[in-house]
Parts: structure tokens; sequence; C-alpha cells
């Protein structure tokens, strides 16, 4: 739950909700190095002396590519940072995304993690379904999800979670093993998953949306840009705001690869946005 400081007891720990995610310190495509290595330690070693105690990363950034650099520039660890990763998804060379659900393919990618973020226990491994690649699907996650479970009692995974998934898979998986977390997309305009959220709540399962400004297609909208100007923030800003806002249990995951951007986004932490601005931002997504 959480408190006046802005935290969210998630996996027993007092995580920060304004997170950051590493996705974005990979090259074009989240694929290849990034385009400046020294930039991109900047940003991991300024988002952790600010006071980020959440990261969200994966081993199939880049590949390879953004664990190397949180090790690189953060380790050895800070003992508040949690860093979540995901598996169930790997990279062509084509740079397309492919699904890894097979059990030798879940355990390599968790050693991976292991081996490039260089730890001995992953705290939060999110299984990523690959049902559909652009959305939610609806197909059994048993089999991965076992396999996932056989890794947590082996000692390799602390805990687990989900991404890119339904109601109906969350209660299937919560019959296999303890789910701490759903991570999907959610923002303004994208708000399939209003319900889910309040049921997540009811529970004290954390929720972690992605692309708080429509991913690889930008939201435009005029009612964001009004609201932005009118609170004499920025439309990111406002989104992330509006995302906090909206149910305790959210935690936020913002990327980016400049050290302003970054300073800007956690700057919506302190931004509250009165009744009338959520009412016209809510007409967006209806």
């Amino acid at each position: 739950m959480t408190d006046q400081a802005g935290t969210y007891s998630f996996v027993g720990r007092a995580v920060k909700r304004l997170g950051y995610g590493a996705m974005q310190l990979a090259g074009p495509g989240v694929f290849g190095p990034p385009r400046d290595h020294d930039a991109a330690l900047a940003v991991l070693r300024a988002a952790v002396e600010a006071g980020v105690n959440h990261i969200d990363t994966s081993d199939f950034y880049g590949p390879h590519v953004t664990n190397r650099l949180i090790r690189e520039a953060l380790a050895p660890y800070p003992d508040d940072l949690l860093i979540v990763t995901k598996i169930g998804a790997r990279r062509g060379d084509d740079a397309s995304w492919l699904p890894a659900f097979e059990p030798n393919e879940l355990v390599r990618a968790v050693e991976d993690n292991l081996t490039n973020l260089g730890l001995e226990t992953l705290d939060v491994v999110n299984l990523r379904l690959m049902f559909d690649v652009h959305g939610p699907a609806e197909g059994s996650l048993a089999a991965p999800l076992k396999a996932v479970a056989d890794l947590q009692r082996r000692g390799l995974v602390r805990h687990i979670g989900l991404s890119n998934v339904t109601p109906t898979q969350l209660k299937e998986a919560r019959g296999i093993a303890e789910i701490v977390g759903v991570q999907n997309q959610y923002n303004l305009a994208h708000r399939d998953d209003d319900a889910f959220i309040d049921a997540l709540a009811a529970e004290g399962i954390a929720y972690v949306p992605f692309f708080p400004l429509g991913g690889f297609s930008p939201l435009q909208s005029a009612a964001l840009s009004d609201v932005a100007a009118r609170l004499e923030a920025t439309p990111m800003q406002v989104a992330l705001a509006w995302r906090l806002q909206r149910s305790p249990n959210i935690l936020l995951i913002p990327g980016t690869s400049s050290v302003a951007h970054l300073q800007e986004n956690l700057a919506a932490a302190s931004l509250t946005l009165p009744d009338d601005a959520v009412a016209e931002l809510d007409t967006i997504g209806g």
C-alpha cells in the first residue's frame, strides 16, 4: 500500500512508485548497443542518485545490452534497489520479437539475466506471454509458468510476475504460483485494463503499466496538450501523474536515454492533477 512518501509495499520492499525502465538504453528498435554508451551509464546512475529503487529490464533488450549496462553502472547494487526482469521472448537476427516459452529457453533466459546482471538470484521475473506480440491474447500459460516456478524452487528466482496477460490467465497462474505483479500496456488512450487494475488493487497485486504515451505510436491529444499547458508541465509528466493518481497499486517505469528527460519524468511524482484536469484527460480513452 502507498504512503505519503510515494512508496508501495512490493515483495516486502518499500518501492518508489516512480521507477525507471531500461528498454530505451539499447539501440534503435531496442536492438544493438546504445548510441552513446557513457550517456546510458549516466542515466542509470542519475536515476539511483535521485532515489529510484525500482529498475525494469530484460536480457532480450539488445539482446544482453541493458543488463550489462546496469551492471557496469550500478554494481555493486544498493541494498534497496529492486531489479525486475522478464523472460518469454527472444530476438531474431533481424531484430524481430519471437516467443521463447520452452523450458530450456526459460532456463537459459534466467541464467543469462543472472550472468549479465551479476546476480545469484533474480528478485522478480515477469513471464511475458507472446500469444500476440501486440497485446494480451487468451491461451494457457501453465507449461511455461510451471517451468518458472521450478526455477523459483531452485532459488534462482524469488518472485514471479506476469506480462501481457488477461484476467483469465492470471486466475490460471495463481493456481500454479504466487503472482506478485502484472505488467501490461495502459495509458490515457489504452484503458482496456481499467477493471483489471481495480481487481488487482483489491488483491494487493502490483500493476506496472508500460508505454505511458503510446509507445512506438506516440499519443497525439489536444486534451493532453491543453492540460499540460495549463499546469505548466510536459505531456509526459501529466500522463505519468494521471496513472499515479489512477490507483495506489500502480508502479511506473518510464524510460529514457537522457538525464534531462529522466529528471522531468521524476518530477511527475510531485504533480497533482485537479479534478477538472482528470475529467478532461479521461475523455481521451472514452
